[in-house]
C-alpha cells in the first residue's frame, strides 16, 4: 500500500527551542499522511529572512515574486518540446523565486533528509551536492550512498534536460546548465539514487545532483516536481501512487506539521465534487482546469470567454498552482473581477503591494463571497482565502491580482492562498481535479 505523504511547510528554526524540536519530531507520527508546513513554519530548518516582520508582510514579500512565477507559467505555455523532448528536467524554475511550501524527502541509501520545495507545474527533481559551489551548507554527499550513480547521456532520460552537454560520440555523463529568473543560474548531473517519502522508497529516481549555483533564488534543498510530464514523481513512481496525489495547505499563519500531501489512491476523500483535468498538449506538466466563470456574490462577473477559455495553441487557460502566492487573472478578467467586489463593498479603497483593494476593517461584514465556477464543480472561496489582513488588522485586502501585463499574459493561475485550507485531488489517471473542504491547520 502506498503510504500517504507528510509535508513541511512555513517551517521555521527547528533549533529555536528544545521543546519546539520535540513536537516537531512527534507530531502526527502515527498519521499516514506527510505533516506539510510552510517553509517559514516553526519546525521549517530554513530562517525567515524577516524574523521580526509580521506575518502580512512575509506574505506580501512572497507575492512580490508572483509576476516572475507568472512569467515563468506563461512562458511554459508560448513554448513548444524541442525534438525528442518530452518534459525537460529543470526547464526555466523561476519557482526558485516562491518556495511557500516543503516536503521532507529522504535521498540515498540510508536516507538523507532534504527538504524539497513541492511544485505542480514542473517534472523534474534536483537537490545540491557535495562540493557545490555556491550551495546552502546542506547538502546531499553521494559519496555515502550505496544506491548513487550517474546518468550516461547515451540513456533516454538525458535527452529530456534543456542546456545538457554530452561528448560527440554520445557516452559520458549527462551534465546540463540551467539559468533562472534573470540572476540565478546552476550546474548539474543527472543521476540517480533512492527518493524515500514517508514509508515508501522509490528507486533509482532520476535527479538533478547540482555542482554549481550562481544567484540567489535557488530552493537551498532542491525541489521536487509532481507535473504530469514523464520525469514527475508521479511518472518515475509508476503503479506505485497511480497517478493520485492530493494535498491540503495550512494558512501562512499556520505552524507545525499541520498540512498533508497523500500519494495514491488509498486514503482520498470518498465523496468528492470534481472538473476534468485538461491537457496541453506543448505543455503536458502543467494542470489546466475549465474556468467558466467567476461569481462576486450573487452577481455573475462578465468576464469575455476569451479570457477564461483553454486553448492549447496559445496555452491560454487556468491553471492549479502550488507555486504562486495569490490567484492571478489576466488583466481584464481581474479588473472585472475587482469592480464588482468594490461596488458591493463600497470603500474607500487603497493599495498595499501586490494588494490593490484595501479597505477599513470596520467593513468586511460587506465583503461578498467569491465563487470559482468551474466545469462540473463549484468552489466557493472560505473569506480566509478571499481576503488578508494588515498586522494592525485596521484593513483587509482582496487577496488576488492582475497577471503580468506582457506578450504572453494569456494564463490565469488558480494559487496557493486561495487553495489553503481544501484538500486538492489530483487524479491523472481519470484526467480529474477534486476540491473539498479540509481544515488543515
Amino acid at each position: 500500500m502506498a503510504a500517504l505523504l507528510i509535508l513541511p511547510f512555513l517551517l521555521p528554526l527547528l533549533s529555536n527551542t528544545a521543546s519546539a524540536t520535540q513536537f516537531c519530531a512527534s507530531n502526527k507520527a502515527n498519521s499516514d499522511d506527510l505533516s506539510v508546513m510552510h517553509i517559514y513554519g516553526k519546525c521549517s530548518p530554513f530562517n525567515n529572512p524577516n524574523p521580526t516582520s509580521s506575518w502580512l508582510t512575509t506574505v506580501m514579500n512572497m507575492a512580490i515574486k508572483d509576476p516572475a512565477r507568472l512569467s515563468y507559467l506563461s512562458s511554459l505555455t508560448a513554448q513548444k518540446p524541442k525534438a525528442k523532448t518530452n518534459v525537460p528536467i529543470a526547464s526555466g524554475q523561476n519557482v526558485l523565486n516562491t518556495g511557500n511550501y516543503v516536503i521532507r524527502a529522504r535521498i540515498g541509501t540510508p536516507g538523507q533528509v532534504m527538504y524539497m520545495v513541492l511544485d505542480t507545474s514542473s517534472d523534474n527533481a534536483w537537490v545540491p551536492c557535495s562540493g557545490c559551489v555556491g550551495c546552502s551548507e546542506t547538502v546531499f554527499a553521494p559519496n555515502t550512498s550505496s544506491t548513487f550513480g550517474p546518468v550516461e547521456c547515451s540513456v533516454p532520460e538525458c535527452s529530456m534536460v534543456n542546456g545538457m552537454s554530452c561528448p560527440t560520440g554520445g557516452s559520458g555523463a549527462c551534465n546540463f546548465n540551467q539559468s533562472y529568473g534573470g540572476d540565478s543560474s546552476f550546474s548539474a548531473a543527472l543521476s540517480r539514487d533512492a527518493l524515500g517519502l514517508g514509508n515508501d522508497v522509490v528507486p533509482d529516481y532520476a535527479f538533478g545532483c547540482i555542482n554549481a549555483v550562481s544567484g540567489s533564488k535557488i530552493p537551498p534543498q532542491g525541489l521536487l516536481g509532481l507535473g504530469r510530464g514523464s520525469m514527475s514523481l508521479l511518472s518515475q513512481a509508476g503503479a506505485l501512487y497511480s497517478g493520485v496525489f492530493s494535498y491540503c495547505l495550512p494558512s501562512f499563519k499556520s505552524y507545525y506539521f499541520s498540512g498533508s500531501l497523500r500519494l495514491g489512491p488509498m486514503g482520498q476523500p470518498k465523496t468528492i465534487r470534481t472538473t476534468p483535468l485538461l491537457k496541453n498538449p506543448h505543455r503536458p506538466s502543467l494542470y489546466y482546469v475549465n474556468l467558466t466563470g467567476v461569481s462576486v456574490g450573487k452577481i455573475w462577473v462578465y468576464i469575455p470567454q476569451e479570457h477564461l477559455t483553454f486553448d492549447p495553441a496559445t496555452g491560454a487557460g487556468t491553471v492549479i498552482d502550488s507555486g504562486t502566492v495569490i490567484s492571478r487573472f489576466v488583466e481584464p478578467a481581474y479588473v472585472a473581477i475587482r469592480e464588482e467586489f468594490r461596488k458591493q463593498v463600497t470603500g474607500p479603497f487603497s493599495s498595499l503591494g501586490a494588494f490593490d483593494t484595501c479597505f477599513a476593517v470596520t467593513k468586511e461584514f460587506m465583503a461578498p463571497p467569491i465563487t470559482f465556477h468551474f466545469q462540473g464543480m463549484d468552489l466557493v472561496l472560505p473569506m480566509e482565502n478571499t481576503l488578508i489582513h494588515t498586522s494592525y488588522g485596521n484593513l483587509a485586502c482582496l487577496a488576488m491580482a492582475a497577471a503580468p501585463n506582457n506578450v504572453n499574459s494569456v494564463l490565469n493561475v488558480i494559487a496557493n492562498l486561495q487553495q489553503q485550507n481544501l484538500r486538492v485531488l489530483f487524479d491523472t489517471i481519470n484526467s480529474r481535479l477534486g476540491i473539498t473542504h479540509e481544515n488543515c491547520n
